[in-house]
């Protein structure tokens, strides 16, 4: 149970009773959530930004930011950059979890860096996030979600239902890495390139009223043109779970 990630997940899928049907469930919730994604991000965040104890961790320097040209005349600030780039890996990361067919045992193991990365052994030495905030992340999230489906005209009273049990139940999974991790329960040393962590090397570009940056671990190049983002590329993606690429407007 202490070091065999498959072995955990099995015994609480079962415990919980979550199948291969609330998989598929999840999957249906896509073509529902995906449209409605941006705004419930930003409410996420919002909602993060409304409190000094967890509005804070935005303007500390992540790694990979040490070098940051603040630019506050065109808009360019740290945690302006920093807080727009989490709010990308957020909604890949919810992307993700809602296209996921399988849960394999390379999913497992990409739910499991999601619990590690944000602890001091497995992300950034300089920002601990406590427990506290993760959980209280993962609730509200959890009801902006609910929202969502309760909402969602095209779903009956039944699947309405059987999204919810869905949602609650993968909410259950990815908070049991996170205890797990900051529980310092793991026995087993694990890592993986393909999962999103910090970023621990990377290349800042500025010219004119546009900065960039280059994320080896994300293999991307994600451009702010007067303080908006214009533009998110896939460089390679080496293997990397994230294998589709986007423009904003």
């Amino acid at each position: 149970m202490q070091n065999d990630l498959r072995y955990r997940f099995d015994f609480l899928s079962k415990f919980i009773n979550f199948d291969q049907n609330d998989v598929n469930m999840l999957n249906t919730l896509a073509p529902i959530i995906f449209p409605l994604l941006p705004a419930l991000v930003e409410r996420l965040y919002k909602k993060l930004y409304s409190f000094d104890v967890t509005k804070r961790f935005f303007h500390l320097r992540n790694d990979g930011f040490e070098s940051f040209p603040v630019n506050r005349e065109v808009g360019i600030t740290l945690d302006f950059v920093q807080t727009e780039y989490r709010k990308d890996m957020f909604s890949v990361y919810l992307k993700r979890i809602l296209t996921q067919g399988q849960w394999d045992d390379s999913f497992i193991e990409y739910l499991s860096r999601v619990g590690q990365m944000h602890t001091p052994k497995g992300g950034s030495a300089a920002i601990n996030v406590d427990y506290m905030y993760m959980n209280a992340l993962f609730c509200y999230l959890e009801q902006l979600l609910m929202e969502v489906i309760w909402n969602a005209e095209s779903l009956d009273q039944r699947k309405k239902q059987e999204a919810m049990e869905a949602i609650s139940k993968f909410i259950c999974i990815q908070n049991d890495f996170l205890t797990m991790h900051y529980g310092a329960t793991w026995n087993k040393e694990t890592s993986c390139a393909n999962i999103p962590i910090p970023i621990s090397h990377s290349k800042n570009l500025l010219s004119g009223n546009t900065f960039c940056y280059v994320s080896i671990h994300y293999s991307r190049v994600m451009c702010y043109r007067r303080g908006l983002p214009t533009s998110y590329t896939i460089i390679s993606n080496h293997g990397c779970p994230y294998r589709s690429s986007s423009a904003y407007a």
